[in-house]
């Protein structure tokens, strides 16, 4: 435990620049508009409209609306149909943010980490507009402000595209050596390999601790409260 401890301090302590995924190490952003309805209601909208092959059946099966958004950007990329369904997931993002849980420790962890001087920003798949909103709502976005990176038209640079944390560094001024994310899918650890950024994977449960051990995440926590220790001296 206590090797454990340091190896976490020392994480903590070379990271000038903060990344945070969203949804998971900031909130539970579908607590209350749960994302399998929403990918669903993404399916059924394309079949009304004669485009179920769009999907094949593992794809239809998959509770994730941006891997159904990743699916058919692949085969419509650009296209008048990508640009309504991005819409429509935009808006269910920003109606979930009004029954979104707070992930337990994060606002305090955000609040003494910008006020020790580290630089945060936001790096997520979810529409940047849907972030905004939540942070404004827990007065937290001046810790943020202007640096949130979220999902464009250009729906191929989602993670594990690194695209999202290039642009926070490019932004930021930051080397990819002081800087660490936090996320909690192997999503975010690929995309943080492949953009040199240190690496912490936070999981609410075993599975989740499972999928990110095995894509690649050395260091995976339970919760956010040993951070908080450790930047207040704690642990």
């Amino acid at each position: 435990m206590a090797e454990e401890t340091e190896k976490l301090r020392e994480l903590i302590e070379r990271a000038r620049f903060v990344l945070f995924d969203f949804d998971g190490p900031i909130c539970r952003l579908f607590a209350g508009h749960s994302a399998e309805w929403i990918a669903s209601e993404q399916v059924r909208w394309l079949e009304e409209r004669g485009l179920h092959g769009l999907l094949t059946k593992e794809e239809r099966a998959r509770p994730d609306p941006h891997a159904v958004l990743r699916a058919v950007d692949r085969r419509r990329r650009g296209s008048d149909l990508m640009t309504e369904l991005e819409e429509r997931l935009t808006q269910q993002e920003l109606t979930a943010v009004t029954t979104a849980w707070p992930t337990q420790f994060a606002d305090p962890l955000i609040m003494t980490w910008h006020a020790m001087g580290a630089r945060l920003a936001v790096t997520t798949n979810n529409s940047p507009l849907a972030v905004t909103n939540y942070l404004e709502t827990r007065g937290i976005d001046h810790c943020f402000t202007p640096h949130i990176y979220g999902r464009t038209k250009d729906l191929h640079l989602l993670k594990p595209h690194p695209h999202c944390l290039n642009r926070a560094l490019n932004a930021m001024g930051a080397e990819p050596s002081t800087a660490l994310m936090i996320g909690d899918a192997p999503t975010d650890c690929e995309a943080a390999e492949q953009a040199g950024v240190a690496f912490l994977g936070y999981a609410h449960n075993e599975r989740n601790a499972k999928l990110l051990k095995e894509s690649g995440a050395e260091y995976v926590v339970s919760s956010l409260e040993p951070l908080l220790r450790v930047l207040r001296g704690q642990s």
